[in-house]
């Protein structure tokens, strides 16, 4: 009978990289002079590792660190489709204690690292905007459950595809996303109907707008209502990046390019 080592030892071998999820010094140290190839990801290369990939949310679902860092491999020429990547990281908090091998293929790369890199509007400015999303979720508005629509880059198209519903607070105002003051505002704002609309450089353009693209032939997953398909169908009409916080279900949702990229319970923040 195959002893417990020995199916660990199947599952890292012959693997065409090794992907370190957010290592310490020390552990990274320990495979630096491996034959396999090393790949960092993390928020920030503490340990000076080359080649890196630099997450830009924490990513506390497992699942979805893994395709952004596996992506962003791909990006820089690292792994190919149908390599094999033992994926090393932490699932609770402290030193990794995970293992995962995965085939690189169509069913791990679903767009979650070209949405923050590849996307119209600058990373930061879409990571300030999901962390605005994020802490509205979990704390709503007043203690209710509130939903919001943000759209984030190509602000001059988006604004020609939608019409105002009320007075634009930000209409003379050169406030960016990010700002803790402006931050409160924006949730203050979210009670009310509409879409913000965000530069590339993640000014404040706008908020109450009326999104008014064709819905037709936009796919979104079953249960999603209007907001989610109007934050769809400006993504495909549009270069911009959608971020949506559902009412209903209390989870945060982007979207590019007409599809749905990725999903976020701010719970798990």
């Amino acid at each position: 009978m195959a002893s417990l080592t020995d199916h660990l030892t199947d599952l890292v071998e012959d693997a065409d990289a090794v992907l370190l999820f957010s290592p310490t010094s020390s552990f990274h140290d320990r495979f630096a002079d491996g034959e396999t190839d090393i790949v960092v990801v993390a928020p920030d290369n503490d340990v000076d590792a080359e080649p890196f990939v630099e997450l830009p949310l924490p990513f506390d679902n497992v699942r979805d660190r893994i395709r952004f860092g596996i992506e962003g491999a791909m990006d820089a020429d690292l792994v190919t489709e149908g390599d094999e990547v033992v994926c090393v990281a932490s699932v609770f908090d402290g030193d990794p204690d995970a293992v995962v091998r995965v085939t690189v293929d169509d069913t791990v790369h679903t767009g979650i690292y070209d949405l923050f890199v590849n996307s119209r509007a600058e990373p930061s400015v879409i990571r300030d905007v999901f962390e605005v999303a994020i802490e509205l979720g979990k704390k709503g508005q007043k203690g209710k459950p509130v939903g919001a629509l943000f759209v984030v880059g190509d602000a001059g198209k988006v604004m020609n595809k939608s019409r105002p519903l009320s007075y634009n607070p930000f209409e003379k105002s050169h406030v960016h996303v990010g700002d803790p003051i402006v931050n409160v505002m924006l949730k203050e704002f979210s009670r009310l109907d509409g879409a913000f609309v965000v530069s590339d450089s993640g000014k404040i353009v706008s908020a109450y707008r009326y999104l008014e693209p064709a819905a037709e032939g936009v796919d979104i997953p079953k249960g999603l209502g209007a907001r989610h398909m109007a934050g769809g169908a400006i993504t495909r009409d549009t270069n911009a990046t959608a971020i949506v916080l559902s009412e209903s279900d209390g989870l945060v949702r982007a979207f590019k390019a007409g599809r749905l990229v990725l999903e976020i319970d701010p719970e798990e923040y």
